[in-house]
């Protein structure tokens, strides 16, 4: 009896040394454990997600808008500096009395922060990946995809980053030179035609954010990010411009409830093309071709290399250029960084991890099919795969 009564006041004294985080710590790991619990509820995950979360997002989008800079950005450095500050702090101060207090308050204090952020991330982003996807949403529906199929879709976006490429602004050694600010201000009526067709795609018409730190966010290999917390999509600034303009209608998508990275590639695609703008149909169907280029490698490399032949030196050029760039970040820091997202993207039932980026090639494959068949009909291709001689000339006319 003795020994449970002064267990008890040993618990009351470690809870009276900060109740209030302990509080907080508790309350953050109870709601990550009931959206665990609750999160295969589909129906539950759809009204929260649709019917709380969509609208809320809506709401902060245009309050956040009206700030010039990325709220989000500095919300996070913010965060991160202080918890740096007070635990350095802290830990100066345990050469003084109270050593074990002081170092049990930091641990509860920086548990019960992260706890709490994680625990909004849940509530706030989360919800999305178990409710309705953009796939049940919008009626579209995907199949297999036969390595035939793929080789005509892949010449149908050859053939279009061809065409586009000739209409964005270039330098003198021939590589895409998008006016990324400009990109940034048109950015907000990208999404308007495609929400005519697809009224799930349809969100506040605002402007993605660029953001400041962006060489370090290409340290750890992200070109953008989607804030729950503010609503801003954001965008990387550093990166080679031929596919900025792809990456912010990407974040575009996450701002709308397209969480799945798949479907958020596909619906930057999608968008792009619908907007008729210039500089952001090259970066999309750039952004598409490379997609559909790579699961062809797998499935057929011959046809692969004989479509690579046939791109215009200015795609090529604006491609070794992405790759020289991302080259350069090929080190363990940005190695850690794509594991821990890809831990993050199979906590959520993204089974792929990273290759779920790769997907989207079955969502553009059903959707571009008919057009691409269109393109090529029958006639001109004998009704078998594209023979080499008949990709060059296809490619040769852009």
């Amino acid at each position: 009896m003795e020994t449970r009564t002064a267990k008890k006041r040993g618990l009351a004294a470690i809870f009276a040394l900060c109740p209030a985080a302990f509080v907080l710590a508790l309350s953050g790991a109870g709601l990550i454990s009931l959206f665990f619990a609750l999160r295969h509820r589909q129906d539950l995950m759809r009204r929260l997600s649709l019917g709380v979360v969509q609208p809320l997002h809506h709401r902060l989008a245009k309050l956040s808008a009206a700030l010039p800079f990325s709220l989000a950005e500095w919300l996070y450095a913010l965060v991160i500096v202080g918890a740096l500050v007070y635990i350095i702090f802290e830990l100066l101060q345990l050469r003084r009395p109270g050593r074990s207090a002081r170092l049990w308050r930091l641990v509860v204090r920086l548990t019960a922060l992260g706890l709490d952020v994680y625990a909004l991330f849940c509530l706030l982003w989360g919800v999305y990946y178990y409710g309705d996807d953009f796939l049940a949403r919008s009626g579209l529906s995907v199949g297999a995809v036969s390595a035939e199929e793929l080789e005509l879709v892949t010449l149908y976006f050859a053939e279009r980053v061809n065409a586009w490429s000739d209409l964005v602004p270039r330098d003198a050694s021939g590589l895409c030179r998008t006016d990324r600010q400009a990109a940034l201000s048109r950015s907000s009526g990208i999404f308007a035609r495609a929400a005519l067709r697809f009224p799930c795609l349809d969100g506040p018409e605002v402007p993605v954010k660029g953001m400041f730190f962006s060489r370090f966010m290409s340290a750890i290999d992200f070109t953008g990010f989607f804030c729950p917390f503010t609503a801003e999509a954001n965008v990387n600034m550093d990166f080679p411009e031929a596919l900025f303009a792809a990456t912010v209608a990407h974040e575009l998508s996450h701002q709308r409830g397209v969480a799945k990275e798949q479907e958020a590639n596909f619906a930057a695609v999608l968008a792009s093309l619908e907007s008729g703008d210039a500089d952001f149909c090259y970066s999309a169907c750039l952004l598409a071709y490379v997609h559909l280029s790579s699961a062809l490698g797998e499935a057929d490399p011959a046809a692969q290399q004989m479509i690579w032949e046939g791109l215009c030196p200015e795609v090529k050029a604006d491609l070794q250029a992405n790759r020289d760039y991302w080259a350069r970040f090929d080190t363990p820091v940005q190695a850690v960084a794509d594991t821990v997202y890809e831990g993050f993207l199979q906590s959520y039932g993204q089974t792929l991890g990273m290759r779920s980026y790769g997907a989207c090639v079955d969502l553009l494959v059903g959707y571009y099919g008919d057009a691409a068949r269109a393109r090529f009909s029958a006639a001109e291709t004998g009704g078998v795969m594209i023979s080499e001689n008949r990709c060059e000339k296809t490619l040769d006319k852009f």
